[in-house]
């Protein structure tokens, strides 16, 4: 890396389950693959190829181990295994250089450098071995999940001494990771990557995070204020228009509700809110700005281009909220806000800065991947041995 003259070529990956029947659970496990020197309007299409599929994570329950600890230790370090298998030439190949024709037709010596990881809280707590109910990018307490306080950031060097101990005495390595509130997992698939910090690579997720995640906390909250009639009454009242998904029998008949239905949603809650009394005679205006500064925070955390300007307004958003939290509580709505998903909102301007705007890693584009290597895939098997056939058809 010290040889001017090198093409950085910035690794971007991601692994995510899918259901691949309706009445069976028959789950598929894959990693995916991009790269950032391809342009996001062609990364976004999947019949352009710009993402490949990398390989299938074996899915087993592991259900002859009789202790459930045991089991996601295990399951755990089978994961990082695997990742380790696939991902492993990135380790030598990221410092010493590729030599790789580009477009052009001009030979260049590349270096692929891991730089980001896509995946739903699950995985990010999965791939940075954190527990469920923390940060994976930031050192902050449980008990303060809730509060727009930044915290110390977690630092790939100040974890890598404590895996580094899983050669020599492991009862020291469990011990040490106890005390750094992290999973012993033996040798993470990110410990020798060269230029990588697994916590900075973590991204927003606006599916999960956003629409599946606060949007749907927040949705329910309101429910809770104004009552389901209330809110389905107003749905059927709306007026038909071209620009707005309308719900005709309310939302609260919905199941399993889609991301999209969940976007549709954002577009008009505010307007389902508006000059509802609160109950208690407490004021609602509380109410409406919580709405509208989260509502407001989504819609400009996925704009396609971002300036100083519109980042500083995205924080003064989430300032907005935090603001007026205060009135779920005193609705008893709430006891807390101690929520991982609503405590990553703080890290959306920090990551958009240095990966650009959230389009670049959204897991909607995974979501669809699953559809044509991995669904279509399967139904093309005998269902014996399937993922011989899946690699076979795919290729």
């Amino acid at each position: 890396m010290h040889r001017p003259g090198g093409t950085i070529i910035p690794v971007i990956v991601s692994s995510d389950k899918t259901q691949l029947t309706l009445f069976r659970d028959k789950m598929a496990y894959l990693i995916y693959l991009t790269i950032s020197n391809i342009p996001k309007d062609i990364c976004r299409k999947p019949l352009r190829h710009a993402q490949i599929l990398l390989g299938y994570i074996p899915t087993t329950k592991l259900d002859g181990m009789p202790s459930k600890a045991s089991r996601r230790r295990a399951l755990a370090n089978l994961f990082h295994s695997c990742m380790h298998n696939v991902l492993g030439p990135i380790s030598s190949i990221g410092e010493t250089g590729l030599t790789m024709m580009s477009r052009d037709g001009v030979w260049c010596r590349c270096h692929p450098i891991f730089a980001v990881f896509v995946g739903d809280y699950p995985e990010q707590a999965l791939v940075t071995c954190t527990f469920n109910g923390r940060c994976p990018k930031c050192l902050v307490p449980p008990g303060q999940l809730g509060e727009y306080e930044l915290f110390p950031l977690r630092t790939q060097r100040s974890v890598i001494g404590s895996y580094l101990l899983a050669d020599q005495d492991m009862h020291q390595f469990h011990r040490t990771c106890h005390e750094a509130q992290l999973k012993p997992i033996v040798h993470p698939f990110w410990a020798t990557f060269p230029l990588a910090d697994i916590f900075i690579s973590i991204t927003p997720d606006i599916l999960h995070q956003m629409l599946q995640g606060v949007m749907k906390h927040l949705i329910s909250w309101l429910v809770n204020i104004f009552g389901a009639s209330t809110i389905d009454a107003r749905c059927k009242s709306m007026p038909p228009n071209h620009k707005v998904l309308l719900f005709p029998k309310g939302i609260m008949i919905l199941s399993r509700v889609t991301g999209l239905e969940h976007k549709k949603m954002c577009g008009i809650l505010l307007g389902l809110i508006v000059n509802l009394p609160v109950p208690g005679g407490l004021d609602s205006s509380h109410v409406v700005k919580a709405v509208r500064a989260l509502l407001d925070f989504l819609f400009l955390a996925q704009f396609q281009c971002h300036t100083s300007d519109t980042l500083s307004q995205l924080d003064n958003h989430l300032v907005a909220f935090h603001n007026n939290k205060a009135v779920f509580v005193d609705l008893s709505i709430r006891q807390n806000f101690h929520i991982p998903k609503l405590h990553s909102l703080l890290h959306y301007a920090s990551s958009i800065r240095l990966f650009g705007t959230t389009d670049n890693y959204n897991t909607e584009q995974s979501k669809r991947l699953h559809i044509n290597l991995a669904k279509k895939a399967f139904h093309a098997t005998n269902r014996k041995d399937k993922y011989a056939q899946m690699t076979t058809w795919l290729e």
